[in-house]
């Protein structure tokens, strides 16, 4: 499962998807829009996403075969959305199916710093004053 777009995040759906009998560890990821960014005290209202879809979603399966080229048989959902995400909503999550769990927690860590650091898509926030502000991703 490779997704970014406007919809909602559904984790269960994506653990459905990693989940295997082979697989004795799922780990998860989820980032969610919080009320205050680091270093700045303004109140945060929203954050909204922009991407190149189709260079994002290229990425986003870049970086799933990278993790299983380096951590051997697993299953892996990212999904990102795009356009207005309230506070406490999901922008970001990723799932990883795995045999045994230190694969799944680094993969996990890999894919969401990977996609970070790489992917085109760009964060402005909205802060609760009508003010806004882009933000620059941070692999950490």
């Amino acid at each position: 499962m490779i997704a970014i777009g406007p919809e909602p995040i559904d984790l269960a759906a994506m653990i459905a998807e990693v989940g295997s009998p082979a697989h004795g560890a799922i780990c998860t990821f989820l980032g969610t829009t919080r009320e205050t960014s680091p270093g700045d005290d303004r109140a945060v209202e929203a954050l909204d996403y922009e991407a190149y879809l189709d260079l994002a979603r290229a990425d986003f399966e870049a970086i799933a075969a990278e993790a299983r080229e380096r951590w051997g048989p697993l299953r892996i959902a990212i999904v990102h959305r795009t356009g207005r995400v309230g506070l406490g909503e999901a922008s970001v999550a990723i799932a990883v199916g795995s045999p045994h769990r230190g694969a799944a927690f680094d993969a996990c860590e890999f894919a969401i710093n990977t996609l970070k650091a790489r992917a085109p898509i760009w964060k402005r926030e909205t802060y609760r004053d009508g003010d806004t502000a882009w933000i620059a991703n941070t692999p950490s």
